[in-house]
């Protein structure tokens, strides 16, 4: 006797952006750098995370600057880059 096939998983691809928010007003313009600075290290990581890059030894500031305009974001600064290996090294 045959075994019924799965249920197909549906998944919500591509996944539709969360509706934006204006920011906090009246902080320091510090604070906005930083908090846009660690949005886009987020998406970085995830970006290379996503292609098989685990270890922040393998993400050198060329391939996160390759991945970041793969993605379609502004090249990121050293800073930034720094950031992105920074959260790699946490999220494993």
């Amino acid at each position: 006797m045959p075994v019924p096939a799965a249920a197909p998983t549906l998944l919500d691809l591509p996944y539709a952006p969360l509706a934006k928010r204006p920011l906090p007003a009246g902080r320091p313009r510090d604070w906005y750098i930083t908090h846009n600075r660690r949005l886009k290290a987020m998406r970085l990581a995830i970006a290379l995370l996503d292609s098989g890059v685990y270890l922040p030894n393998q993400a050198h500031n060329q391939r996160i600057r390759s991945t970041a305009e793969l993605i379609g974001i502004h090249p990121p600064s050293d800073t930034t880059c720094h950031m992105v290996r920074t959260l790699m090294r946490y999220c494993r």
